[in-house]
């Protein structure tokens, strides 16, 4: 049953259920025997009765094609099997982020698996993102002439331009959104190349993580045709994708396809708990569970993260590749210390941003602010707090004394990284580039207003002028005595969750809020009850200074609707269930 109406919720939304084909959910239902309300989720994510089974048991042998369906793997494989086979020694470039460092991590557990010894550098932030002369400066003096770049390289041009006329080789593995021109290196592996097919749609939701895995794969079956492995040990890949599951995750891409078997999969060998690096960073984070796509999102990624937001960016290549218990447990204290401090300057950086936009209306539909000296590690986390905050494409700014270094978050209707290429290629931006939901760029100070017109005419031409109200989609509504632990139990097999399979939205309909009481940093904890009996209890998290804590909190016996998310409590050894309250609507008797 619907509940969607004119009204808005307490935090300003309307809701509305996500559509589905009624036949579709009730065959889905019937064929792979789940309840109803399982059937229609799928249904509603596209999901037929003829791949239904695929999806909730996806599997790699049947997700992934051979790797040489993407342009210049074959090249890209060769010449890394050349340099394996006779023993040179290869630099890495990687990115900062969590699928930068994960993706240097398996390559460089690859390589150094086949006796090869790496040299990886990852830019500090001042550094800026991708390739620099710096870099392959490094490299020359440590006498490499073969480069292998991933999560990055794809529009680096002058930096590529500089290494040929230095004699290296270099070969991209990279997902980031490309342009007509492509650099001139040796091969240039990239699901998003605009000249690849689109016979495996899903390659191009690729992380650059599980673009790496694709070429160990053909490197591998490269070896093993040359006799390689007659004289070395072969590696057991599936060993890494606990890596590939975490930089999947972390960088928030799609998980469909390929992907979902990755996490899927990768979450398994998390669990074994072999990497030490990952081991100890989940002993420091107090992880004791299973984990799960959540756990990666918002306990190991922010932490790895955070040595390239505030600390020092090789760390979290360092964790994941480390061979020794105590150099694990130390750059564990350390990322975790640098995520402290990390949350800290956010939250500094987010009080200004938040003042600056609520001080001066914008002529604009975005969220556009810069501050002299930002720490640039949490202008992308900023982006989308504002984003989330303003329902509004946000572009957040770091003013440094030799450059603007800024981040951005976008709403589904804007393409960030079209509209960046676009900035880039008007001569406003100097380096940029990203995806559909986030980019990162630099430019000039004399600049900003420019682009500040620049990005607001572009986003208003898609938008229009209408006001953008936030739509709240759920995907079924359950009555009190429906929301058991059995029914969390049963949605488990949706599971991994992330982009392009968000966790199922609930609302459960005439409910009251009892004992309300106030916990930790601000959350508001409370019990769900009704007048057909039975009782739920249920969290609104950082909710005590917004109107959906005031309202849980200052309760007159009122009628509401909850929407939320419906969880396993495992807390302690408990079995029990509870309802994440995200939002609320009053109902009127």
């Amino acid at each position: 049953m619907a509940v969607t109406d004119t009204e808005k919720s307490l935090s300003g939304c309307l809701w509305k259920p996500i559509p589905f084909d009624e036949r579709q959910a009730e065959t889905i239902s019937q064929r792979i025997n789940v309840p109803l309300l399982l059937g229609t989720i799928m249904a509603a994510r596209g999901i037929s009765a003829e791949t239904a089974s695929a999806f909730m048991l996806p599997k790699l042998q049947n997700l992934m094609p051979d790797p040489f369906v993407l342009k210049d793997m074959e090249k890209a494989a060769a010449k890394i099997t050349e340099a394996i086979i006779e023993g040179k020694k290869i630099g890495i470039i990687g990115d900062y982020d969590v699928d930068g460092a994960t993706s240097s991590s398996v390559l460089r557990l690859f390589l150094e698996n086949a006796g090869i010894e790496t040299i990886i550098h990852i830019p500090e932030r001042d550094e800026g993102y991708g390739p620099s002369k710096k870099a392959f400066d490094d490299f020359k003096h440590e006498g490499i002439d073969f480069v292998i770049t991933t999560d990055c390289g794809t529009t680096a041009f002058e930096a590529f331009d500089y290494a040929k006329t230095q004699g290296f080789d270099v070969v991209v593995l990279d997902h980031h959104e490309a342009e007509v021109q492509l650099p001139d290196v040796y091969a240039l592996v990239n699901p998003k190349r605009l000249d690849e097919s689109n016979d495996y749609p899903y390659l191009k939701y690729l992380a650059a993580v599980g673009v790496v895995f694709m070429t160990v794969v053909a490197v591998n079956r490269e070896l093993r045709t040359r006799s390689f492995y007659q004289t070395h040990t072969e590696p057991q890949l599936l060993q890494w994708l606990d890596l590939v599951a975490l930089g999947t995750v972390c960088d928030v891409v799609p998980l469909v396809g390929l992907n979902r078997a990755f996490v899927r999969q990768g979450l398994k060998v998390m669990a074994q708990r072999q990497n030490i690096g990952l081991k100890a960073l989940g002993d420091k984070a107090g992880l004791s569970e299973t984990p799960k796509a959540f756990h990666l999102g918002y306990i190991l990624g922010p932490r790895i993260n955070a040595g390239g937001r505030v600390g020092e960016s090789s760390m979290g290549n360092r964790l994941l590749c480390c061979k020794s218990q105590e150099e694990a447990e130390n750059l564990a204290a350390k990322l975790d210390e640098f995520n402290t401090r990390r949350k800290d300057i956010e939250n500094y950086v987010l009080e200004e941003a938040i003042t600056m936009l609520d001080s001066k209306p914008s002529d604009y539909p975005i969220a556009f602010v810069a501050g002299k000296n930002w720490h640039q590690g949490v202008v992308g986390i900023v982006a989308g707090k504002l984003k989330e905050r303003y329902n509004l494409p946000s572009f957040v700014m770091s003013i440094e004394e030799d450059e603007v270094k800024g981040s951005a978050r976008s709403i589904p209707q804007i393409d960030l990284g079209a509209l960046i290429i676009s900035a880039k290629e008007s001569g406003i931006l100097t380096k940029g580039g990203g995806h559909t939901m986030a980019a990162g760029y630099s430019l000039s100070e004399d600049k900003i207003e420019e682009f500040r017109h620049f990005v607001g005419e572009y986003v208003k031409a898609r938008l229009g002028d209408e006001a953008i109200v936030p739509i709240l989609e759920y995907d079924g509504v359950v009555d009190l005595q429906g929301a058991t632990i059995e029914l969390a139990e049963q949605m488990e097999i949706l599971e991994p969750y992330g982009a392009g399979n968000s966790e199922p939205k609930l609302v459960i309909k005439n409910i009251r809020f009892k004992k309300a009481s106030i916990v930790g940093s601000g959350h508001v904890r409370c019990y769900l009850s009704s007048n057909n009996g039975g009782s739920l209890k249920a969290m609104a998290f950082r909710a005590a200074d917004n109107d959906l804590g005031q309202a849980i909190l200052n309760n007159r016996n009122e009628v509401f609707d909850v929407l939320g998310t419906l969880h396993r409590d495992n807390w302690l050894g408990r079995n029990a269930v509870q309802f994440i309250i995200d939002d609320a609507k009053r109902v009127t008797q």
